[in-house]
């Protein structure tokens, strides 16, 4: 847990407006698909802040911001990768070249994707849904 949490305007400042924005877009598209437990929590290696979403004990993704640059992190274990093999032709060619060469670790494939724009909501909508069926009963996705 964060002693202190970032404003919306130490966040702003951190990341730079369009970027920012970009954060709250992915935000507000989790949250309207889930319930989620949120917390913020200090960025791990070269991160500043970590904002992970968690329900029951797992977790379905995690933020991480630094200066200038945010990430949008999920770790897919066998069974989630097999989804996601079976429908890559439906991504983009950016979601699936970052699939491919992310590192595959004894309890995951932990896929990194930085700065992830609006072009790629549609594609973050998918890979959350791999994680976790939506749990808020209109979804807007």
């Amino acid at each position: 847990m964060l002693e202190k949490i970032p404003t919306d305007t130490e966040l702003k400042k951190l990341l730079g407006v369009k970027k920012y924005n970009d954060w709250m877009a992915i935000r507000s598209l989790i949250d309207g698909l889930y319930e989620m437990d949120a917390a913020w929590n200090r960025g791990y290696k070269s991160w500043k802040y970590e904002y992970k979403y968690r329900r029951g004990g797992k977790t379905l993704c995690a933020l991480s911001a630094k200066e200038d640059c945010f990430g949008l992190m999920f770790v897919f274990g066998a069974a989630e990768r097999k989804k996601f093999e079976a429908a890559e032709k439906t991504y983009s060619a950016a979601i699936r070249d970052i699939y491919k060469k992310s590192t595959t670790y004894h309890d995951g494939k932990w896929m990194m994707v930085e700065n992830p724009g609006r072009p790629l909501l549609a594609d973050i909508g998918k890979l959350l849904q791999i994680k976790r069926k939506p749990n808020r009963k209109n979804p807007e996705v």
